[in-house]
């Protein structure tokens, strides 16, 4: 209580300016200690202060995603907070959080990580959305889109999910493309793309009307999807295939097709993940894990796109022996290169010394999904609708 009258004496700049040093854990548990400190911590204005303080890379933590398998249940998925110890040495910050709402099948057998997006994540199973502040370890389930489909039709995601925040309007939104196809003996001979958005602040889905063109169709990979200045990316194939990556922006809510560098020919072909290294948007190109690997062919490129946008710009940054590989998951600090093996396995690539480290960290192979993320106090606000509650993860 000391502490408390201390606090009370000393200018609201600075009482705000000494808590925001301390981590979202330790915030959590002050505001117990009065309504003063509660009300300050809860307050917009320190909330923003915190989640633009001044950080380093020891701020950052991993959120580590992935799948087992129970005897009796079948597959469930455990969701944990990583943090750096020694020698980069990775140990559980939080204990496994166990989303409820997700589901799994055969076919989709881990969940969707997207984000993150000033501390707040989605997670999806390519039906239920969740929004979700692994710090505070509050949850929202998102409203299912009001889009029904015609009769003799159905409806593919392909992975196409986005999150981010609009820093014009001040909200943060959900985009969702899907293809909507007509079912035939012989097939799916026709479809229709479709683009909704949610919007946080108002609770509701909206068609995007304006889209006129002809959108890449959208293929999901592991370690793809990105936010990156303002825009949110996948991967995806346009009308000549070409691969390219493609963009939509946040705030004016206009698509962009970004053409990928010119990559080599391997011996079975090439699949790709977009990371942020050094503030640049950066492609990795590694070998397709389902075909045998020629080691005099293959390897695992990586690209950086020097100025955003501009195709003449990519520059190979490195070329790396191949590896046995599953798929690349995350970048972290700017050299330490996360990987699934094929086994289910969590390793790190060191790209400054070319060390490869394997982490007592597993799942069912193909099921591991990583994130980097600062913690924030951003609050997930209430649904107006009949389900309007959050929810906590105790």
């Amino acid at each position: 209580m000391m502490l408390d009258g201390i606090m009370k004496h000393l200018p609201e700049d600075v009482a705000m300016y000494i808590l925001s040093r301390f981590p979202v854990k330790a915030l959590l548990r002050f505001k117990f200690i009065s309504k003063t400190w509660s009300t300050l911590i809860e307050s917009s204005t320190f909330i923003n202060i915190h989640l633009n303080r001044a950080t380093t890379t020891n701020n950052e933590f991993l959120l580590f995603s992935r799948s087992y398998r129970e005897e009796t249940e079948g597959f469930k998925n455990a969701l944990s907070i990583l943090s750096c110890g020694n020698d980069d040495d990775l140990i559980h910050t939080i204990s496994d959080l166990d989303l409820p709402y997700l589901t799994f099948t055969q076919r989709y057998l881990f969940n969707k990580l997207v984000g993150p997006c000033n501390g707040l994540i989605v997670l999806t199973d390519f039906e239920i959305i969740v929004l979700f502040n692994p710090a505070t370890k509050i949850y929202m389930l998102i409203p299912p889109s009001p889009f029904v489909c015609p009769k003799g039709f159905h409806r593919s995601f392909r992975g196409g999910v986005g999150f981010g925040f609009d820093s014009i309007v001040k909200d943060y939104k959900l985009v969702a493309i899907s293809e909507v196809f007509k079912d035939s003996e012989w097939g799916t001979d026709e479809k229709e793309q479709k683009v909704e958005v949610y919007d946080m602040r108002i609770d509701s889905w909206r068609d995007l009307n304006h889209v006129d063109q002809q959108l890449p169709t959208v293929y999901y990979y592991p370690c793809f999807e990105r936010l990156y200045n303002g825009a949110f990316h996948w991967y995806a194939i346009n009308d000549r295939f070409d691969h390219v990556i493609l963009s939509f922006d946040i705030s004016t809510e206009i698509f962009h097709s970004i053409k990928m560098p010119a990559t080599d020919k391997s011996s079975g072909g090439k699949k790709y993940a977009l990371i942020v290294l050094n503030e640049s948007l950066t492609l990795i190109c590694y070998p397709n894990p389902d075909c045998e690997m020629d080691p005099s062919k293959d390897s695992m490129d990586i690209w950086i796109m020097e100025e955003y946008g501009v195709y003449e710009s990519w520059t190979k940054k490195y070329i790396i022996k191949p590896l046995p590989i599953e798929s690349p998951l995350a970048i972290w600090r700017d050299y330490l290169l996360l990987l699934q093996s094929k086994s289910g396995l969590l390793v790190s690539y060191d790209l400054s010394s070319n060390e490869v480290k394997e982490f007592d960290l597993h799942g069912y192979p193909k099921s591991l999904r990583v994130l980097v993320y600062q913690e924030s106090l951003i609050s997930i606000p209430k649904r107006r609708c009949e389900h309007g509650t959050k929810f906590k993860i105790c």
